[in-house]
């Protein structure tokens, strides 16, 4: 394997490099840049991004349906964590809850993404940290509690396939986080804090400079909170470094480390509580680039490395009438995982319209797990989980190729050849029309296969493993409408979908015994919408809803999902509210199948005192309505935060 790798990734490396140097002096790029006259209260409703092209491209060119959430935007939600955000504001995109802060690991954890029905915590939908994957490399998740506020300056989602690009765990689309920058010479620090209900505490520092080609980023927070039920505390230090330096007006090179640690909590639920599940999880991510940006062509190299430490508890059922239960256990679940890679890719423009993507995907994960015994004829002892460690490879080629047609319309076709030391080889095509019709209207008409290769665990962890585990797959069909009014103030967009997943992995019986099959399948329809209108220089309203039709429900998913919020902004005030309602939720599937409707009033206000000092308070669940998200597990009723704000 190791020179399949080397010799494939330098060839290509050598010639795309060697194509950015012939065109150095050719003519300018075909890539959108952003329209200046462009309203900036709507930085929600970008029209360039990164995500599904990587390279900055005009959002209108791509047949995908790309949300963005921009910084203003998660500043005023007043959330540590990004989730709360992305599941008020972008149509199709739900994420579980348990609590008023912190998400946890292991049995009655939350934090689970769900966008379209295909969820993370099955792994098919995958979190990118500047476009580089983030999961846990045993169990394929995303970690929740890792994607904070502090370090987003926006936050693009792809709603529907984007494996041509990203590979598995992009099955049901992806969530790109493009972390802090400064764009022009100059120093910002800003420091938040505030303090609420159930002893919670937040705190964020963040210092970015910029002076002579070089930048850096320095943010650091602090999060903590009792919780509203006994035994639900949280507790979460996080660290965050970039350092970046722009060789020459070509080229740039950088480099970040993130460090999160975090103690969780969980009672259990309210019928079976649990004591002593405590949960320790140590969480690290590294990344260096080096990027190209010529006239007609642009690309980069980039290594990153994603760590894990999680030493779990799972605690024990006290009231519990069998005695094997209701005891404290004697030991403890240990495991180390990694996630770590190579992207190589180059764009390039060959004549007027054209734009063709190459590049090259090497992904290593993995890792180990054990019980370590605390008490019992087994103390000091330690026993490695059934099957580990294990290290998988995952290497992919893909090519994308965008052409634009006269001014009307732009046809985009991707194919990624994708080949996992266990579980085979993948071919991943997708294929779009975009048409730009007068008025600012826009059509789009696409079709994306996705697909996920078995996960560590579900091939080699527990009773119930299975290494002759094939790759999941999915089909996603979808067309969309979008226009732009009264000199871009009003603003609104329809999309419907219909997605074909197969060879879903789920438990069932085989001769006997319980074990992983590829026996699944999701048939799901849905329609997505969303507006956004600048009413006068102080007023804008936004709302968003989403309706999903699942042949088989799955958790975590509604097949409602409404939100409107309003914004008021004059002077030194500036006032937010919203409200969400959600029908159709299962918050359990199957013979206990039960599901959650609730609506859900927010508040938020800031008061600007100087320049550099502001204050702010939030009230969530302001109706104090009883819902749940997790089965089991009620949330929080009204709870209330203020705090104060200095950048300067």
């Amino acid at each position: 394997m190791s020179r399949l790798i080397k010799i494939p990734c330098a060839a290509l490396y050598a010639a795309i490099f060697m194509s950015a140097s012939l065109q150095a002096h050719a003519a300018s790029e075909e890539t959108a840049v952003a329209d200046t006259s462009r309203p900036v209260w709507r930085d929600r409703l970008e029209e360039v991004v990164v995500t599904g092209t990587r390279n900055v491209t005009d959002i209108r060119h791509l047949p995908m349906t790309v949300s963005v959430v921009g910084r203003s935007t998660i500043e005023r939600s007043g959330s540590a964590s990004l989730l709360p955000v992305l599941t008020e504001q972008v149509p199709g995109l739900f994420s579980t809850a348990r609590g008023i802060m912190g998400y946890g690991v292991s049995d009655g954890s939350a934090g689970s993404i769900s966008l379209r029905g295909m969820s993370g915590g099955s792994g098919r939908l995958m979190v990118l940290i500047d476009g580089h994957p983030q999961y846990m490399g045993l169990f394929g998740h995303p970690i929740a509690d890792v994607y904070q506020s502090f370090l987003a300056e926006r936050v693009e989602v792809l709603r529907g396939p984007a494996s041509v690009l990203y590979g598995s765990n992009a099955m049901g689309g992806v969530v790109n986080i493009v972390t802090r920058k400064m764009t022009e010479d100059g120093s910002r620090t800003a420091l938040k804090a505030g303090y609420g209900s159930y002893n919670t505490l937040r705190t964020e520092l963040t210092s970015r400079i910029r002076k002579k080609g070089f930048s850096s980023v320095v943010g650091a927070s602090y999060n903590r909170t009792d919780g509203h039920r006994a035994d639900m505390g949280f507790e979460q230090y996080s660290s965050y470094i970039r350092l970046g330096y722009e060789i020459s007006r070509r080229w740039s090179v950088s480099g970040d480390v993130s460090l999160t640690h975090f103690n969780a909590s969980n009672p259990g639920s309210v019928s079976d509580p649990i004591a002593d599940a405590d949960q320790s999880v140590t969480r690290g991510m590294a990344s260096v680039s080096i990027e190209n940006r010529y006239e007609k062509t642009s690309g980069g190299l980039s290594f990153f490395y994603n760590w894990g430490r999680h030493d779990i508890n799972d605690g024990y059922h006290p009231f519990s009438e069998d005695p094997e239960e209701n005891q404290p256990l004697d030991y403890r679940f240990h495991s180390r995982d990694v996630m770590m890679g190579v992207s190589i890719y180059q764009s390039a423009q060959l004549f007027s319209g054209n734009r063709i993507t190459a590049g090259v995907d090497w992904f290593r994960f993995g890792g180990d797990a054990w019980n370590e015994y605390v008490a019992g004829e087994n103390k000091g002892h330690n026993m490695t989980v059934m099957g580990m460690p294990q290290i998988r490879h995952e290497i992919a080629g893909y090519l994308d190729l965008r052409q634009q047609i006269g001014s009307w319309l732009t046809f985009d076709a991707g194919l990624r050849v994708d080949h996992h030391t266990q579980a085979g080889t993948e071919w991943v095509p997708q294929a779009g029309l975009s048409f730009h019709l007068p008025a600012s209207a826009g059509i789009k008409v696409s079709v994306a296969k996705g697909f996920r290769y078995p996960l560590i665990r579900e091939m080699f962890m527990w009773g119930i493993a299975n290494p002759g585990l094939k790759a999941e797959s999915m089909w996603n069909y979808e067309i969309a409408f979008s226009q732009t009014l009264l000199d871009g103030r009003l603003s609104y967009g329809v999309n419907i979908f219909y997605l074909d997943a197969r060879n879903l992995i789920v438990q069932d019986m085989v001769d006997g015994r319980m074990m992983n099959v590829n026996a699944g399948a999701a048939r799901n329809t849905g329609v997505e919408a969303q507006a956004a209108w600048r009413i006068g220089r102080a007023w804008s309203v936004d709302v968003n809803y989403s309706w999903l039709h699942m042949a088989n429900p799955i958790a975590g998913s509604p097949q409602h999902k409404l939100y409107g919020g309003a914004m008021y902004m004059a002077g030194r005030w500036q006032v937010s509210t919203g409200l969400q309602y959600i029908n159709g939720l299962y918050t359990s599937t199957g013979t206990d199948a039960a599901t959650e409707n609730f609506l859900l009033w927010n508040l938020r206000a800031s008061f600007r005192i100087t320049d550099w000092l502001s204050v702010w308070a939030a009230g969530e669940n302001i109706l104090a309505r009883k819902y749940e998200i997790n089965a089991g597990y009620p949330m929080p009723g009204a709870t209330v935060t203020g705090g104060v704000s200095l950048e300067f």
